[in-house]
């Protein structure tokens, strides 16, 4: 053995002579790259990578469909205390889900670091024998106590004695892989899913020992989702042997075949769901906590029907066939994600209508698991089945994609619009969450305008010179005129300036009226506004001061109007609203440069504020603890904000949020907003809005 090391060490130190500019020999890595044939190639490594990434979507789907078997609560037949139960593992399984997501994300980010495309794709279910070892099972199944032990038997750690669970045996058992070497990829075999992450981790060993770092991780780091797009924890860019190392451990201590049980894996949070299960089902033998939704449903009658449920219900159907393909355009954004360098407004949207269509497919999933599969499967109900695309490949970055992107949110929300009237107030909830996709899709590609509008500069100049009046002769100034009110906006026109005010953005900061005193007359009757009053300039700063954008001005006098700011700003107000500073495109309309936004959810004037806070006794402080801080390469820019229907405030763009006295908080290219007030992680959504019911409308 002695010598079969020594004999293994000098062939890879080898290696490493034979690499110019190479980091120093180390042994650990020279140790992999002698003893690790199967995954030491690059083609290789992706190719396991492609199964890793299949392997977590299956399994986020899988936890899914479970979640969206179960029932809602008393209504359903269950008791108080069965209906709370029921309702806290709804909520574990969707977080494990999320979890699960997160594992791909991290999977995929690996992926592009080699300089590959992350896989989108996966298999139709249920799965053939060969896709995955004999001992990994995956099937869509509703949730039933058989199903539990399923997912804790996927869960276990290392060296667990348990058992999977009744009816998730493999249809056969057979051992992956060949015998040596091969320069064709081969599928490896393994018997946890912990096992095969350790054998990836040793493959990357073995890249950076035969090419070195630079050149093991030579994919672009801009591609990778992060932070910056997506709140998930596994994307976070890996740039090197260190950072995707740490991506594999946190996979697999937070679930599957951890070598060691942690008291948040998931493999105890599932154990603690069956003992919970188990009590209920002590005191009420009866208990079924969920609908008895199809195994492995599909949509078209199956050439093999075996473990199979063919649906033919035509309002299953409609419910299936648009939850599947809102889900397959969810894919379709997130692999266009990996085509935008980012951090960019482009690459945020594309992850914010992902999700977005997401929240979509939930409603519609659990719909299904409601309605019966048809007259061949009496007694089963049916189920969102996942089919997958033929080819989820990530479509090239621009025009072409964007049009697509419309053009399919459009018929997914006409789909969607003709559910409404089912009755079922689900089928609502996702035609809102589609239409309000589609607008955001179409505002923030905005393909008609985008090939026509000029450049940032030339509107800036544009803007800054007024249009000359036409009754008035060339270069005189027009004379005070009567105040008019358009649309809700009070214009007065004086002889160098122009004053418009909003009523309904205003929140009453009174810098007007109390710096500007002699143009903003306050409690009297007539016209109250007197541009001529005051110095011009001072009567400009007192309206740049209004943090709301009620008073905005046109200059008469040649000088130049409003412009952006140098830094686009979010200033939090203790027990208030957002303050925001910047190139203003809120719901896809320029509102100028200076907005405050309701984030009580009390507004009657959504999404801006119209001081509901202090009739709600809204209390949040505005001094939230700082995170992020990085600068920003760039500062300014056009900052677009899309309140999302009943959820939070979208924001696309480069912004430095402050706390009200000043102090950064975060700087950050995209961000989700809280804006129903019940968010325990304020400025920033946690998704509360869905369990209070908040209403945007």
């Amino acid at each position: 053995m002695a010598q079969l090391a020594v004999g293994v060490g000098w062939r890879a130190a080898a290696i490493y002579e034979t690499q110019a500019g190479k980091a120093p020999f180390d042994p650990e890595l020279a140790m992999a790259a002698a003893a690790s044939p199967t995954l030491m190639s690059r083609e290789s490594l992706l190719h396991a990578l492609y199964e890793a990434a299949e392997l977590e979507h299956n399994l986020m789907c899988t936890y899914l469909y479970a979640a969206f078997s179960l029932k809602d609560g008393e209504a359903d037949g269950l008791s108080p205390a069965e209906a709370a139960a029921v309702a806290r593992w709804r909520s574990t399984i969707v977080h494990v889900a999320i979890e699960e997501m997160g594992h791909l994300a991290a999977v995929w980010n690996i992926t592009s670091a080699l300089c590959g495309t992350p896989r989108l794709g996966r298999n139709n279910f249920p799965l053939d024998p060969g896709y995955l070892p004999a001992s990994v099972v995956v099937k869509l199944a509703p949730f039933t106590a058989e199903t539990l032990q399923h997912f804790v038997f996927l869960e276990r750690p290392d060296g667990s004695a348990e058992k999977d669970g009744e009816g998730f045996a493999a249809e056969r058992h057979y051992v992956r892989g060949s015998e040596g070497p091969r320069l064709t990829p081969m599928a490896i075999n393994y018997d946890t899913v912990g096992a095969f992450y350790a054998a990836l981790s040793q493959g990357l060993r073995a890249l950076v020992a035969t090419h070195g770092e630079p050149v093991a991780f030579c994919g672009d780091p801009a591609l990778q989702l992060s932070p910056s797009e997506i709140e998930l924890a596994g994307a976070k860019p890996v740039i090197c042997l260190k950072t995707a190392l740490a991506a594999f451990d946190a996979i697999v201590l937070q679930g599957e075949g951890a070598p060691r049980d942690t008291s948040d894996s998931h493999f105890q949070k599932f154990a603690a769901m069956r003992g919970e299960f188990r009590e209920l089902c002590r005191r009420n033998p009866a208990f079924a906590p969920a609908f008895p939704a199809a195994t492995n449903p599909v949509l078209r009658r199956p050439p093999r029907p075996e473990g199979r449920v063919w649906l033919e219900n035509p309002e299953a159907i409609a419910a299936v066939d648009l939850a599947n393909a809102s889900y397959g355009l969810m894919l379709r954004l997130l692999g266009y994600s990996y085509s935008v360098p980012g951090p960019c407004a482009e690459k945020s949207l594309a992850v914010d209508l992902a999700i977005g269509v997401m929240h979509a497919v939930v409603p519609l999933a659990e719909r299904a698991a409601r309605l019966p599969a048809g007259p061949s499967n009496p007694a089963c109900h049916a189920g969102m089945s996942f089919t997958a695309l033929r080819d989820a490949a990530p479509f090239p970055q621009g025009r072409a994609a964007r049009r697509y992107f419309v053009e399919r949110l459009t018929q997914l929300a006409e789909a969607a619009n003709a559910l409404r009237d089912c009755g079922d107030p689900r089928a609502r909830v996702a035609a809102d969450h589609l239409a309000s996709q589609l607008q955001s899709a179409s505002r923030g590609f905005d393909l008609s305008a985008a090939a026509r509008a000029p450049a940032p500069g030339a509107a800036r100049a544009a803007s800054a010179a007024p249009e000359p009046d036409a009754a008035q002769p060339a270069g005189s100034a027009p004379g005070p005129v009567a105040p008019t009110t358009v649309d809700g906006v009070e214009t007065a026109t004086g002889k160098r300036l122009q004053l418009m005010f909003e009523a309904k953005r205003c929140i009453h900061a009174r810098f007007c009226v109390t710096g500007a005193p002699k143009v903003f007359l306050a409690n009297v009757q007539g016209p109250w506004i007197h541009p001529d009053a005051m110095d011009v300039e001072r009567v400009v700063e007192i309206a740049h001061a209004c943090p709301s954008g009620a008073i905005r001005y046109r200059r008469l006098d040649g000088a130049r109007d409003e412009g952006a700011p140098p830094v686009n700003l979010a200033s939090i107000r203790e027990a208030g609203p957002y303050a925001l500073r910047g190139e203003l495109k809120i719901e896809g309309r320029s509102q100028g440069y200076r907005a405050t936004l309701c984030r009580c959810g009390a507004s009657k004037n959504k999404p801006f504020c119209d001081g509901s806070h202090h009739d709600v006794g809204f209390s949040a402080t505005g001094e939230p603890p700082s995170g992020k801080t990085d600068m920003l390469p760039v500062r300014d820019g056009v900052l677009a904000i899309e309140p999302q229907t009943n959820g939070p405030l979208a924001v696309r763009g480069n912004l430095e949020i402050t706390s009200g006295t000043g102090r950064i908080v975060a700087r950050v290219t995209s961000a989700r907003l809280c804006r129903c007030g019940g968010s325990s992680t304020k400025p920033f959504c946690d998704g509360t809005h869905a369990k209070i019911g908040f209403k945007s409308g």
